[in-house]
């Protein structure tokens, strides 16, 4: 499975592309991310993704889940956001 971290910073668009270009290779993608503006950022790439795929017919789901990781040696929590086709 191919895991995006996605920050606050990040740039939709580009995640978005990333996403896409993943779904098109058959991989199994989840983006990852802590705190509410790396979330955001993470919803509109999919959001985007969606739009950039749906001329060739495919459809993205997605579901969210709460993940445990390590970040400087801090256990903090993350929202995995799991991406599959329809």
């Amino acid at each position: 499975m191919e895991i995006l971290k996605v920050s606050s910073n990040s740039k939709p668009k580009a995640i978005a592309g990333a996403l896409s270009f993943a779904i098109q290779e058959n991989k199994n993608v989840s983006l990852q991310a802590v705190g509410a503006g790396a979330v955001n950022q993470a919803i509109k790439a999919i959001a985007i993704a969606r739009g950039y795929l749906a001329p060739f017919g495919i459809n993205l789901v997605t579901y969210p889940e709460f993940k445990e990781i390590e970040i400087d040696s801090e256990e903090k929590t993350a929202i995995r956001f799991m991406v599959e086709t329809r």
